[in-house]
């Protein structure tokens, strides 16, 4: 593929509801370029952005893809993201890469649950945005409405830059306003605006220079003084108004029928900034913020924006340029991991799963290189001795967890670097043994999320999952001071065992584990005894005094004792210091902790009383309410045991409009009439076990 200079490079985002048409509409722009030979279909699954064996099966995105188109003498990187809120993170690297987004809609549907989420998401991000009503050949596609529910659902100033040629039943392409030209398939012709047009093209117009006036206070003035903007002056404002967020320009096409596509695309060329443009981007330093200019001088520099597991090949990692340029077979350094040098291979650009050769990548531009050691998402690929790092995307924390066991001794072996590799994949999928209640958790966004993960287990690796609710990880402690003593004394015949303890238990500061403290004086045990003691109570600590969860917390002394001079040891003293341990712990209030976490949790104002409702049944705590850009936000505290399946059932009672994101922050102690049903539950597992 051809290497193209910073200002030729565009990178665009598809984002939107989940089948309003994302996929196509990069599979169309790739055809319509001559990129591809023939317009695959989902439903086929012979898009080239759809490559994976799940999507295929699925017939939707899962992860993002790379498009890169070449038209007009420019590069257009464009990566199609997922359209299901699982994949969030998908859209938020995506996001992190490119210098504007375009959000599709279907012309039926109009706003969906995914275009708010779309909306918030490049919000978050800052990225301009533009609007295509895509599926205009639908029956009842109407552009009106589908512009309506735009302006009706989300903020922002929405403009439009298309209007569609031909009847609702019959479109037959987009009339462009900003250069007075109609687009009939692969045809484009100026002038000729069909008279039953020509009043809604004057009003479009109109709005179209007054946004572009706005933006510029020169503009503005030449504009009201009357005089009339020049075609290039009119671009150049409205593309200033779109960098700074003030309107969102809203085009029209039919992806199917590659109707409006070009227009599209030329559209982008002329509106969406270069790389070289959009600069300067925030880099850091040694600690020091510092800037890129975006342009292909410097030290090279670029961000790993995604990663695929190839089972085959290893790890293919996608990146962006944003400084100097990188070289096929060049060594650089990954900032994020101790400076670890990498030595790239071939660099090479993807189009969907089909690698294209490239011998250098220049700021602006995107590629992928497979086979580093320890690069993944979100890492720094830079030139030794530069220092820069760039910033990570954030990752929201994972929402929904399952307990995952290998379903065969063969699995076993397998699944922890299989795990890795496919956390290597996706920053919001995670996985970690939880040692106290000995389940292996594997986390993610959803339940979808986790499936498809498992799934992948299975058809990338091998591996073979059986899944589970996994156990809330409780602590155990205790509220009061309580004393006890045990004389461990064993006689078989010959050598014996002896051995004596007295201590003290009451709770001990929080965060800590144990304080362990030696008040014996006199010689009634000797010193030497003391580690032997607390490796007794060390293994109660471990295993837990009640039900089996870790002990934390806790101010152990002892005071007391006695020993024997021939049969006092080792072993004798651990048993005793372990079972004086365990009864001093039952005497001192044993109390369980439970895990609380913070909450922010957004949703339309009308679903704001049942959420509320929702969480008092939640034991949860709501610390704060607020308003922002029409929705309701709520900051609340919840335990973790009412929140294993919370996404599902946030999603269900907004009907998929409600987001929500935790973080782990304290552990508190769980309320008295709760306690027995995790003692209980403890000894049915240990039941179980024993058959």
């Amino acid at each position: 593929m051809k290497v193209y200079t910073s200002d030729k490079i565009r990178n665009i985002a598809l984002l939107g509801h989940s089948g309003s048409g994302k996929t196509t509409l990069a599979e169309a722009m790739a055809h319509a370029t001559g990129a591809t030979n023939r317009l695959g279909r989902v439903e086929d699954g012979a898009t080239i952005s759809d490559w994976d064996d799940e999507e295929v099966k699925r017939q939707q995105s899962i992860n993002t893809a790379l498009v890169p188109c070449e038209w007009q003498g420019h590069k257009l990187n464009v990566l199609d993201t997922p359209g299901y809120p699982d994949f969030v993170g998908e859209v938020i690297g995506a996001l992190a890469v490119v210098e504007a987004a375009v959000v599709v809609i279907d012309a039926v549907a109009g706003v969906e649950v995914g275009t708010e989420l779309a909306w918030q998401a490049i919000e978050h991000a800052g990225k301009p945005r533009f609007v295509v009503i895509n599926k205009m050949d639908r029956d009842n596609a109407n552009f009106e409405q589908a512009l309506s529910s735009l302006r009706a659902a989300l903020p922002g100033t929405f403009l439009p830059l298309h209007l569609p040629v031909g009847s609702e039943a019959a479109f037959r392409g987009v009339l462009s306003v900003i250069d007075d030209k109609i687009y009939l398939g692969a045809e484009s012709k100026a002038g000729d605006i069909p008279a039953e047009m020509a009043a809604a093209a004057e009003e479009a117009r109109l709005a179209i220079v007054e946004a572009a006036a706005e933006s510029d206070d020169e503009l503005l003035m030449k504009y009201l003084e009357g005089e009339s903007l020049s075609p290039d002056e009119v671009i150049a404002g409205l593309a200033q108004a779109i960098h700074s967020g003030a309107v969102a320009p809203v085009l029209a096409a039919s992806a199917t029928h590659e109707l409006g596509v070009r227009a599209l695309m030329n559209a982008l060329l002329s509106l969406v900034p270069s790389p070289a443009a959009a600069g300067p981007y925030k880099a850091e330093r040694q600690g020091q913020e510092v800037e890129l200019s975006g342009e292909s001088s410097g030290p090279a520099a670029a961000l790993v924006f995604k990663t695929i597991a190839d089972p085959f090949v290893g790890r293919i990692n996608l990146f962006r340029v944003f400084s100097g340029t990188v070289q096929s077979d060049a060594r650089l350094v990954n900032t994020r991991k101790e400076n670890s040098e990498e030595r790239l291979g071939q660099t090479f650009a993807l189009r969907g799963k089909e690698q294209l050769p490239v011998e250098a990548v220049p700021a602006g531009d995107m590629a992928a290189v497979a086979k580093l050691s320890v690069t993944v998402t979100g890492d720094t690929l830079t030139e030794k001795g530069s220092g820069l790092t760039l910033p990570q995307p954030e990752y929201p924390n994972p929402l929904f967890s399952v307990a995952v066991s290998p379903a065969t001794q063969a699995d076993s072996a397998k699944i922890g670097s299989a795990l890795t590799r496919l956390s290597d994949e996706d920053p919001c999928l995670q996985w970690m043994n939880e040692s106290s209640t000995r389940q292996m958790i594997l986390a993610g966004m959803g339940d979808v999320h986790i499936t498809i993960a498992v799934n992948r287990l299975k058809s990338k690796f091998g591996v073979n999952v059986e899944t589970a609710m996994p156990k809330v990880p409780y602590r155990e402690t205790v509220s009061r001071t309580a004393s006890a003593m045990y004389r461990h004394k064993k006689q078989t015949g010959g050598a014996g065992q002896f051995g004596e303890v007295h201590l003290r238990v009451e709770p001990g500061e929080p965060g800590t584990e144990l304080t362990y403290t030696w008040e014996v004086f006199g010689g009634a045990i000797p010193s030497s005894f003391m580690p032997s003691i607390e490796k007794g109570i060390r293994q109660v600590l471990e295993n837990g005094a009640i039900a089996g969860y870790p002990v934390v917390n806790v101010a152990v002394a002892v005071y007391d004792g006695k020993e024997h001079p021939v049969d006092s040891k080792d072993i004798a003293f651990q048993i005793a210091g372990r079972e004086a341990f365990k009864k001093a712990f039952s005497e001192a209030g044993p109390v369980f902790l439970e895990p609380i976490y913070k909450m922010e949790i957004t949703v339309p104002e009308s679903n704001m009383g049942d959420i509320l409702g929702d969480l008092n049944t939640r034991r949860a705590r709501v610390q704060g309410m607020d308003t922002v850009r029409g929705k309701s936000v709520i900051t609340a505290e919840a335990p973790l045991a009412e929140l294993l399946r919370y996404a599902n059932d946030l999603r269900s009672m907004t009907q998929g409009r409600g987001i929500y994101s935790i973080e782990f922050l304290r552990y508190d102690p769980v309320p008295g009439h709760l306690a027995q049903g995790i003692i209980d539950a403890a000894k049915r597992e240990q039941q179980e076990e024993g058959n």
